[in-house]
């Protein structure tokens, strides 16, 4: 057996694990990443790149089709192949030899193969060819090794080769029904995009769809899902699934009703990708999420055990794993040069925002972008609080934007302090917006200086402006 040693060992080479390797080397150190699938993770093959490939060309479509003048000059449909083929293309057609070559310019070495933690601060890699090399941190292991779409234990769903996520984002063709289990961000992606793309689609919300956001923001994306020929069936519960010798699958609801497509998307959630990575040698769960401090360090782990990204369950969205991985790193680099990790130096990267500052953008039709707390959210954490609503269209910049403009804003205000913990608004091409949103939490800007920052007219920004109308002084 090799034996190898680094300052650093991070288990997993998608963005967190690649962002985490990095900013270690910047720091002075070693680092090794270890991969058993594409370098590059998740986001870059499966999720992230390739769904809002999916789904841009419609959006772009739909624009030009809004606007008089530009309608006229439409005068075709999507062209779901070249739709397929600039998706094949955002995902690298499913090779890493760029992300590789990254890496070696970074100075961070790769191990390809399965990593396995054997004991403090080791890890044993087997390659494809049965090789195992022992890999030693003089530091740290980073374990960021993200989460996979959960499959419920639903009768004969597994049998019926269920699509996830991964074969949706990945898809050589469209199915010409399509059914989907779930009502949340990848459901109803998926469903606008497959819509757009040609398949007939039927959404199954046993909870509702965007359950997680502002209530407005699900009722726009349920009606205009309906509006474009998707069935939405709001409180469906799935009881039995099966496929037939032709392909067909049967899906039998528990209120007895029945539903058939040729494929059938689950998306109601994540689990873990822990199992199998040598916990159980340290004392932990095997498949359990990793419970870590906001330096990114596993709770009862030893003081050496990290773990960043969609595996500490804290936010599972790439980003923000990006955004841990730059803490995590930092941090690592800190307590390895015996810096303190509260100075000035490293304390600002102390992973601090995860529970009331992350933006999320969900790319349905209308997109909806968050940031914060929903004011249920902010209810449920004791803050007094005063919402203020907006209707989007009624915004000079949106009426410009787009012919029949829908939307709507809610910004949630804590009033003890005047300031903004929750930003949610829903209407087109409104992803763009969230940025200031976050700024302003991030930042606890006092109402009284926002009105001071004053949005460009005519832009759809200035429903800010209205926003603090609403609010009074």
């Amino acid at each position: 057996m090799r034996t190898m040693a680094y300052d650093v060992i991070v288990l997993g080479a998608g963005p967190v694990g690649e962002n985490v390797a990095d900013r270690v080397v910047k720091g002075g150190l070693t680092a090794a990443v270890v991969e058993r699938e594409l370098v590059g993770g998740e986001c870059s093959y499966w999720a992230c790149m390739p769904t809002k490939a999916l789904l841009r060309g419609a959006a772009a479509l739909r624009a030009a089709r809004s606007l008089p003048g530009a309608r006229e000059a439409v005068t075709g449909d999507l062209d779901v192949a070249a739709v397929l083929a600039r998706r094949d293309g955002f995902s690298s057609h499913w090779k890493d030899d760029g992300q590789v070559a990254w890496l070696e310019s970074a100075g961070i070495a790769l191990h390809r193969g399965h990593g396995r933690i054997s004991g403090e601060r080791t890890v044993e890699v087997t390659g494809e060819d049965g090789v195992t090399t022992l890999l030693t941190a003089r530091h740290a292991v980073v374990v960021a090794t993200g989460s996979s779409a959960l499959v419920p234990e639903i009768a004969g769903l597994r049998e019926a080769r269920p699509w996830t996520s991964r074969e949706a984002a990945a898809a050589s063709g469209v199915p010409a029904r399509l059914a989907i289990i779930g009502g949340g961000v990848v459901a109803t992606e998926m469903a606008t995009a497959f819509a757009s793309l040609g398949s007939t689609v039927t959404v199954l919300a046993r909870d509702g769809v965007l359950p997680q956001a502002e209530p407005f923001a699900g009722e726009l994306v349920t009606a205009s899902l309906r509006e474009s020929g998707v069935t939405v069936r709001l409180g469906a519960e799935v009881a039995s699934a099966g496929r037939d010798g032709d392909g067909t699958v049967h899906l039998v609801l528990t209120g007895g009703d029945r539903v058939e497509a040729d494929e059938v998307l689950v998306a109601i959630g994540r689990t873990p990708n822990t199992r199998d990575i040598g916990l159980d040698t340290v004392g932990l769960e095997p498949g359990s999420w990793l419970a870590v401090d906001d330096t990114l360090r596993v709770l009862d782990g030893g003081g050496w055990l990290y773990a960043a990204g969609d595996v500490n369950r804290r936010v599972l969205l790439t980003h923000q794993g990006k955004y841990q991985a730059r803490a995590a790193g930092d941090v690592i680099v800190a307590r390895a040069t015996g810096a303190p990790v509260d100075d000035a130096r490293w304390g600002r990267h102390v992973a601090t925002a995860d529970g009331r500052a992350v933006p999320q953008v969900v790319f349905t039709d209308p997109e909806v972008a968050s940031v914060g707390l929903t004011a249920a959210a902010a209810e449920a954490a004791g803050l007094r609080i005063r919402v203020v609503d907006h209707d989007l269209a009624a915004v000079a910049g949106s009426a410009l934007h787009a012919e029949g403009f829908r939307g709507q804003a809610r910004m949630v205000v804590d009033e003890d302090r005047r300031v903004i913990v929750g930003f949610t608004v829903a209407g087109p091409d409104v992803a763009e917006l969230l940025h200031a949103a976050t700024i302003a939490i991030v930042g606890e800007v006092p109402l009284d200086r926002l009105w001071h920052a004053v949005p460009a007219f005519p832009t759809v920004s200035e429903v800010w402006l209205r926003l603090l109308e609403s609010y009074g002084r």
